[in-house]
């Protein structure tokens, strides 16, 4: 695809929905609450490199639930997909993403990694004889998947530490049945640092990209994840990435993505590019509202839907 046609239909879905106000910043989080609300961006990077933004591209904001799918791959790559989903899970809750509810109906077993249980647990996995090695091998892994050193934003992370009261209830209700597998307090810390990670869009994009070219990153072509995790990782993303509205998202585009309460929605095109979007107003589901609307538009737009026939080819 050519990176003309991609500027071009960028251009088309920012003018069109850069003055919709529809939606609210996550308030349950205070440092979310006073992002400027104001902010717009869409990135998209190419397998063959090409960086295309537009907006406030360059704007630092909280990765928050996105790096779920990121840090997926990294427990994925240590236990492998099989193992992992029967630690973990692979279906879709049905429920909230911080849905007690939905530990509760299934005896504690957390049903997808990219819900907050799932997601706590999978920080868990991560293979490491310390909280420090933990760490530092998920960041590794986040910096390599964006090709940069990436910094956590503090007051997120105070912010998120300071109002983390149910996160901790998960945690220990995952402890209680036996789906935490390393210090309790220690993965509720590491799960709340990776999710206070600051991104640009351009680098969400970079992100997606990864998994769009099968785990290499198009940049420095490093091979970050395991080519065969891949797939798996993107199935995730279409069951449970937007959390309960997972399934319009799948109706209108067909393709994985995973969203986050602090603005992005990111979108892999397996075999083209990665797609993100931010904008902090967000939809009852925890969705950016403008960063939706507009990669739906660019989907259509430029015909990536895999699940659309096209039948004038036929």
């Amino acid at each position: 695809m050519k990176s003309h046609d991609i500027e071009h239909a960028m251009k088309l879905a920012y003018q069109q929905y850069k003055h919709n106000q529809s939606g609210a910043n996550a308030s349950y989080i205070p440092a979310l609450a006073g992002v400027d609300s104001e902010l717009f961006a869409i990135a998209a990077v190419t397998l063959e490199g090409d960086v295309i933004t537009i907006g406030d591209a360059q704007r630092h904001f909280a990765i928050e639930s996105i790096s779920k799918a990121f840090n997926l791959s990294l427990a994925m790559d240590d236990w492998g997909a099989k193992e992992l989903r029967a630690k973990v899970g692979s279906e879709a809750t049905g429920e909230g993403f911080n849905s007690v509810m939905a530990l509760e109906l299934h005896k504690g077993r957390p049903m997808s990694p990219l819900v907050n249980a799932g997601a706590i647990s999978t920080v868990s996995l991560v293979k490491a004889s310390s909280a420090d090695e933990r760490w530092d091998r998920m960041s590794q892994r986040f910096e390599s998947l964006c090709g940069q050193p990436l910094a956590l934003m503090e007051e997120v992370y105070s912010s998120e530490s300071d109002n983390n009261e149910h996160n901790r209830g998960i945690s220990w209700l995952l402890k209680s049945y036996g789906y935490m597998y390393s210090d309790t307090e220690d993965a509720l810390d590491l799960y709340t640092r990776m999710c206070s990670f600051g991104v640009t869009t351009r680098d969400l994009a970079m992100m997606a990209s990864c998994y769009a070219s099968g785990g290499a990153n198009p940049l420095t072509r490093q091979q970050v994840v395991h080519a065969s995790n891949v797939p798996e990782i993107l199935a995730d993303m279409v069951m449970e990435g937007l959390y309960t509205g997972s399934g319009s998202w799948l109706y209108d585009n067909g393709l994985p993505a995973k969203s986050g309460v602090g603005g992005g929605v990111i979108c892999v095109v397996p075999g083209v590019m990665g797609l993100a979007a931010f904008s902090p107003k967000l939809d009852s589901s925890g969705n950016s509202i403008r960063a939706r609307l507009a990669l739906t538009e660019m989907i259509a737009h430029l015909r990536l839907n895999p699940l659309v026939t096209r039948w004038k080819e036929l």
